[in-house]
């Protein structure tokens, strides 16, 4: 959040980590969550720092790098050549990062929540305890829908393996076994509930409100297929949150706008993430997102170290007037027509990534947009095709591409589920590259779309031939990671199929 400084999230580190892992343990010396949060006030400080927990920079390297975003620049210094040739296994960071840090943000609310059970909040206090304690579920659903939707091999199949579900604060020996996807689920749905009833606040973006739980429950039950609530709550965000027009898109992405944003992440100079992000790899460390990218600036002189795929700048420049294609491409770039029969594309055809280009001065650095109205827009047409309404999909398209050029444009006539399908994950690649959607709409919706990771052969056949790899693929389900292997010796026999 852009106002918390370091100093209150250092105070906050400083307690929360001084607590021991159970809270029902007293060790002396310790300073345990009873004792740290003794006041509404100290629950508020305290999910000011789940808030901090809370980033996207993994989601983002994790699509662009894997899938088909991105390709490896000019100026690179051999930084993620790893996952761009699709090498996942346990030892890899991509698992260890989204296993430990769901998992830290799960026990830390945990925390949070055990803890306000022990204060008694006064009548004038109620409605900030009720909020707070809401945050704190939602944090903690939304953590382990993260989960849920990189671990469990089929997020619509009750019986398959998801991770542990932990729901207190567990004991330091605590070796868990594997929990069934419907039965993370279950604690996914149960937190929301309690979110739900809570939740008292409908103020601005960049504070959990009524209308993110809802992007929350419509993405969730996109996921799950459950289309009809998808739907529903979609078009009620839709209507609430209009499309941005022109102007107001290229303003939200210099957060010079909230146009379409429903929740957002705020970045600001000075606090946690103000830094390099851990270049090439989707480790924890979190930073400005644009350097996932570049290590100075988002321009051909900033050192830009992955550059924008071939094939998905070529679907940016099919349309003339697209906005997405000012937001996405650097001016400073350099296309070559001829890149394909080219020799050197690597040194003269550099299209060079600006979606984070900056704000507050601070270049890379921008606020992560969590939901936007446009990615309920897209759940209303999946669930449209899926339900059999062609036409009404394709309208919804129509929609969001009238808006991005300013101008009228066809509509789409689809054949078949699977084609309408694939126009739209062919359309949402366009519209959330770089924001971390890639590569688990692949993993939904690919199989039925017929659409799997596909770059641009020109840049592929440069870095190994890592050209293709179809949505079915194992490896759209992470590993269960070494270091908990490690630490659990027996889930290593629950590991994910291929590893």
């Amino acid at each position: 959040m852009k106002k918390i400084s370091k100093i209150i999230f250092i105070a906050l580190l400083t307690i929360v980590m001084g607590c021991n892992d159970a809270i029902d343990i007293r060790q002396p010396g310790r300073l345990d969550a009873i004792n740290a949060f003794q006041s509404v006030d100290d629950l508020e400080l305290g999910l000011l720092g789940l808030y901090n927990q809370w980033d996207l920079t993994p989601e983002i390297s994790l699509a662009s790098n894997f899938c088909d975003e991105i390709s490896i620049g000019f100026d690179s210094g051999g930084q993620g050549l790893a996952l761009y040739g699709f090498v996942q296994t346990p030892a890899t960071a991509s698992g260890a990062d989204f296993w430990v840090r769901n998992f830290r943000v799960n026990n830390r609310a945990s925390i949070l929540i055990e803890a306000a059970a022990n204060i008694d909040p006064d009548a004038s206090e109620l409605a900030q305890y009720n909020q707070i304690l809401a945050e704190a579920y939602f944090i903690r659903a939304y953590a382990n829908l993260e989960m849920l939707t990189y671990f469990s091999t089929d997020p619509r199949n009750d019986s398959a393996l998801a991770v542990p579900v932990i729901e207190s604060v567990p004991a330091l020996t605590i070796q868990p076994d594997r929990s069934t996807t419907g039965e993370l689920w279950d604690y996914i749905n149960s937190d929301i509930a309690e979110a739900q009833g809570l939740m008292n606040s409908q103020s601005g973006v960049t504070r959990l409100s009524v209308d993110a739980i809802n992007a929350f429950r419509a993405r969730a039950a996109n996921l799950r297929g459950d289309y009809s609530t998808a739907a529903s709550l979609a078009q009620q965000l839709l209507t609430a949150y209009p499309i941005a027009n022109q102007v107001n898109y290229q303003l939200m992405f210099l957060d010079a706008s909230n146009s379409e944003i429903i929740f957002k992440l705020e970045r600001t100079l000075n606090d946690f993430y103000d830094g390099q992000v851990n270049t090439g790899s989707v480790g924890t460390g979190g930073g400005w997102a644009g350097s996932i990218y570049a290590f100075v600036s988002a321009t051909l002189a900033g050192s830009p170290y992955f550059e924008m795929d071939r094939k998905l700048y070529n679907m940016l420049d099919a349309t003339p007037g697209d906005v997405r294609y000012d937001v996405n491409v650097a001016p400073t770039s350099v296309i070559n027509p001829d890149y394909a029969t080219d020799p050197d594309p690597v040194n003269t055809d550099i299209i060079v990534i600006q979606k984070y280009q900056g704000s507050e001065g601070q270049p890379l650095m921008n606020d992560l947009k969590v939901f936007r109205s446009s990615e309920m827009l897209f759940i209303l047409a999946e669930a449209r095709a899926a339900q059999n309404d062609l036409p009404g999909a394709a309208a919804l398209i129509k929609q969001l591409r009238d808006a991005r050029t300013g101008s009228a444009q066809p509509l789409p006539v689809y054949g078949s589920q699977a084609e309408a399908f694939g126009d739209i994950l062919d359309e949402k690649r366009i519209e959330f590259c770089f924001e971390g959607h890639r590569f688990r709409d692949l993993k939904r919706l690919g199989v039925a779309a017929n659409r799997g990771i596909d770059r641009d052969v020109t840049d592929c056949t440069q870095q190994g031939d890592a050209c293709t790899l179809p949505a079915s693929d194992y490896r759209f389900t992470l590993p269960i990671p070494i270091v908990e292997i490690n630490a659990n010796p027996g889930i290593a026999s629950q590991q994910n199929p291929g590893y």
